[in-house]
């Protein structure tokens, strides 16, 4: 077991290691993000990300900034090194053919294809591994990833933007704008860390929203439509740019299918009973490669996640304005007996502006 200080020094690495994790956000999906640092005589000598999919991975990154002089070093990495050849070669192999002499992983990869063998192959060669450093932190980091691979499913953020009485329009449907530039901006700021955006026709017929990041640098998530009749128009603001995947039924004319699929548009067809097409969907984006998904929709949709207990984290940008009677976004959840309460944990707020964001993780979301 490490000693007190050794665990402080392998801790400090860890954290720059999960910085640097945290640029590849939006770009690795539906691989991790994974950071990595080599550290020989108490010096970084190297440090690299896995920045997109298909490309090298955190610790050859961190080869090449080291300049490939990496012989009796230290490595930090808040994965597993890979053990299999995929699109990029093992970089547990690597590893150990640079001669390396310790290995610190903060989580174990979950994937069937890793889990614990690129461990073993590193300590079959005499190579030192500590795991579990920082391990919360960096399993919060992919909790994506986690999702995907245990639950087949992404990690699901609802957003909302309300007012102080807990309203998202007025009784005549009106709704802009609740909040202020600055939350807006902030907004564009969590769909740059999203992979794909999700809403309803309702939202796209009164609001004919774009989806896509402008207030702030960072790439425009998937756009994702749930509408079972097709009622999309084709001059919609969400086809000015961006990925386009709707989901429909059998109820849609076969003449806008074909119409909509000209145009780029993926469509895929769930015919279920509503307790399980949220289930449906979800598992069908993680086909996709969709590991963190942005909920910005209205009330039934809104609901029916949250009824279906498939939300993990919501994200509330609450106006300190009153609207009175209107639509309130959970208006569609039936809740029978305080004890079926949805209640939130790890609960925080922020000032963005005159608005108040608060975030926090559903108590049903599955441990990580």
């Amino acid at each position: 077991m490490a000693s007190f200080k050794q665990k402080e020094i392998d801790e400090f690495y860890m954290k720059i290691a999960i910085d640097l994790a945290n640029i590849g956000t939006s770009t690795t999906s539906p691989n991790p993000k994974v950071g990595c640092v080599i550290v020989r005589d108490g010096k970084i000598i190297g440090q690299g990300s896995h920045l997109i999919f298909g490309e090298a991975h955190a610790e050859v990154n961190a080869l090449i900034n080291a300049k490939n002089d990496i012989k009796n070093s230290t490595v930090y990495i808040t994965l597993e090194p890979c053990s299999h050849q995929g699109k990029t070669p093992a970089c547990a192999k690597m590893l150990i053919e640079k001669n390396v002499s310790r290995v610190v992983v903060g989580m174990i990869d979950p994937n069937p294809m890793v889990n614990t063998q690129g461990l073993k192959m590193l300590q079959k060669k005499g190579i030192d591994v500590t795991t579990g450093i920082l391990e919360k932190e960096c399993r919060w980091l992919n909790r994506g990833f986690l999702r995907s691979i245990k639950l087949k499913r992404p990690w699901v953020t609802i957003k909302v933007a309300m007012s102080i009485d807990g309203k998202i329009a007025l009784s005549d449907g009106s709704s802009k704008w609740i909040t202020t530039a600055t939350s807006r901006q902030k907004v564009h700021i969590l769909r740059s860390e999203n992979d794909a955006i999700l809403t309803g026709v309702g939202t796209i017929l009164a609001d004919n929203p774009e989806l896509t990041v402008r207030l702030v640098q960072g790439n425009s998530p998937i756009k994702v439509i749930i509408d079972r009749e097709l009622k999309t128009p084709l001059e919609a603001n969400i086809f000015k740019e961006g990925k386009i995947l709707i989901f429909t039924s059998k109820k849609a004319p076969i003449k806008k299918i074909k119409q909509f699929k000209s145009r780029g548009v993926c469509i895929e067809i769930i015919d279920s009973s509503p307790e399980n097409q949220i289930k449906l969907i979800l598992n069908k984006l993680c086909e996709y490669g969709i590991n963190y998904l942005l909920v910005e929709a209205g009330a039934k949709i809104t609901s029916a996640f949250l009824s279906a207990k498939l939300v993990d984290e919501v994200s509330l940008f609450i106006s300190p304005k009153f609207m009175g009677k209107g639509l309130s976004f959970t208006e569609h959840l039936l809740i029978s007996d305080m004890s079926q309460s949805i209640r939130l944990k790890e609960v925080e707020y922020h000032n963005i502006g005159e608005d108040i964001l608060l975030e926090g993780v559903l108590e049903c979301s599955p441990e990580l």
